[in-house]
């Protein structure tokens, strides 16, 4: 008896079984870096400016996580932004309501999402093609809505995009609601539990009787709507609306976030926590390069190279 109910030792948690782990040693590694490289990157105004210039590619790369999850893809939320910045600047401009400006622009984010998810589930269009195409008119569309010139929003929105509470910025709040609600559905909900199916395998998803055509348009739908979110929180921080807001490369720093964080290209595997360090990594790379006064273009070759490498490695781990 005494054999039976002997207490068994805890098994040992060591870095190595950290899902994790080298993605966040890769950050200490930067994070230490900078440090000694330069004084003002460990600074409270300066880390406060990371996170809140991070809170945005984070509300895209979450809606991103669980829409890649299920096998699918939105190349189409940074042009989502760039329309709903234009709209709700032109809005806000011309005198109407804040909450009404927010409403009508995140509206508008969540019909181009569900026009995505429907030629994506009705057609046999590629989602790459189909978003990537989607988000080439957007683009044109936010030039349109504007007319090529900026639009600034003057002291609209300055609560959200510049005010604190408890020291850190409004925006952070935002982006850490959505990134916990995201972990919470993705893996607490038969919803989230479906998505990890579709992306495994969409025709045994089908055949165990799940409702593939709805999920997948809810997914696309909540991409649109946090493309809206994200492009209210973005104008909020700017006060203005300008070409070249929001786009495709706000796109492509959102999608190596997510790879980088360990999400499958091919659907069936994804974990909120691992965009988050992909997005803390990217934030974090682009800060040190500015205070180091290394050119913005290198920006661009590091978020490439990132992303280049991360999708090799997503493979050569799908394939093990």
């Amino acid at each position: 008896m005494a054999a039976d109910t002997a207490v068994r030792p805890l098994p040992k948690v060591t870095l190595r079984g950290f899902q994790h782990a080298g993605l966040l040693a890769v950050l200490a590694l930067i994070v230490i870096y900078a440090g000694v490289q330069t004084d003002a990157f460990l600074s409270a105004n300066n880390l406060l400016n990371v996170l809140r210039q991070v809170s945005v590619v984070a509300v895209i790369a979450a809606g991103l996580t669980l829409l890649m999850t299920a096998g699918g893809m939105d190349f189409s939320m940074g042009g989502n932004v760039a329309v709903t910045t234009a709209v709700a600047a032109q809005m806000l401009a011309h005198g109407r309501p804040t909450w009404l400006t927010i409403l009508a622009s995140i509206g508008l984010a969540v019909v181009f999402g569900l026009v995505n998810g429907a030629v994506v589930t009705f057609t046999s269009v590629a989602p790459f093609v189909a978003t990537l195409a989607t988000a080439t008119l957007l683009d044109g569309v936010a030039l349109l809505v504007i007319n090529g010139m900026s639009v600034s929003i003057g002291d609209h929105l300055s609560a959200l995009g510049n005010g604190r509470t408890f020291g850190l910025p409004n925006l952070v709040f935002v982006a850490a609601l959505v990134l916990v609600l995201t972990a919470l559905v993705m893996r607490s909900t038969t919803f989230g539990r479906d998505a990890f199916a579709i992306g495994g395998n969409e025709d045994v998803a089908r055949l165990s009787g799940i409702n593939v055509v709805r999920d997948k348009l809810v997914l696309y739908g909540l991409a649109g709507a946090l493309s809206g979110l994200a492009g209210i929180m973005l104008l909020s921080r700017l006060a203005a609306s300008s070409p070249g807001t929001g786009g495709l490369q706000l796109q492509l720093t959102a999608v190596a976030a997510v790879v980088i964080g360990g999400t499958s290209l091919a659907g069936g595997r994804g974990t909120v926590g691992g965009t988050v360090l992909g997005v803390l990594l990217l934030g974090v790379v682009a800060n040190v390069l500015n205070l180091l006064q290394i050119s913005s273009y290198y920006q661009q070759i590091s978020v490439g190279a990132v992303l280049l490498i991360a999708a090799v490695a997503n493979l050569l781990q799908r394939r093990r």
